[in-house]
């Protein structure tokens, strides 16, 4: 198993940075450009919503990623905060739904990462913070 750990500040600046961390890493799969997109979303929604939810956008705050690249081609992510946390994680994963409703923006993160993944599981404990659990499996890239 190969791995790889990122801890950066709760900046939304640092988002692209984290996105282009982990699809670097993973390139050695050769994903396909598909794969590739939907890994950067994933990576793109989870360190979004760690840093505007679970931090409320305070940059002392720290928002870390774990990979992992499996066997057989899987890919396991944690995206974890130590912020607020999700007070009802069923509600949270419906559609159009947001904490911040003052903020103008969709309420389709968890949705999104849900549909591009395999298995998502959300651990989240009030005022302790939130841990994301993503698994995506690639194709075999001797497939065309």
């Amino acid at each position: 198993m190969n791995q790889m750990e990122l801890s950066f500040n709760a900046k939304i600046e640092n988002e692209p940075f984290a996105r282009t961390s982990v699809a670097s890493f993973i390139t050695s799969l050769n994903p396909t450009i598909d794969e590739l997109a939907e890994i950067k979303t994933i990576i793109s929604e989870g360190v979004s919503n760690a840093i505007i939810h679970g931090y409320q956008n305070n940059a002392d705050c720290k928002v870390i990623i774990k990979v992992s690249i499996i066997e057989n081609r899987e890919i396991k992510i944690v995206i974890q905060d130590y912020g607020k946390g999700i007070e009802n994680i069923e509600e949270a994963k419906m559609p159009m739904y947001t904490s911040l409703k003052e903020l103008e923006h969709a309420g389709m993160g968890l949705t999104i990462i849900e549909a591009l993944c395999d298995n998502l599981e959300i651990h989240s404990t009030l005022n302790l913070g939130t841990k994301l659990t993503i698994k995506k499996q690639l194709k075999d890239s001797s497939v065309d």
